[in-house]
């Protein structure tokens, strides 16, 4: 897993783990797919935020590594 943190380490398709804003207080991970990348800047200290296909937006907490296959 990498670094959520860093907007290089995210790509567009990527599975990711992010934290929901209703869910930033328990730390409740949602998993998804990449849609788009919503942070700018390269670095957030909170994760960047990111929206997934089926719509939900987040900081990305970890990065599933590719599956091969």
């Amino acid at each position: 897993m990498n670094n959520g943190s860093s907007r290089e380490n995210i790509k567009v398709g990527s599975s990711v783990g992010i934290v929901l804003k209703q869910d930033q207080g328990s730390g409740k991970l949602t998993q998804g797919i990449v849609k788009r990348i919503l942070t700018n800047s390269s670095f957030h200290p909170h994760g960047i935020k990111v929206e997934l296909t089926d719509g939900r937006v987040g900081r990305v907490k970890e990065i599933h590594p590719k599956v091969p296959g």
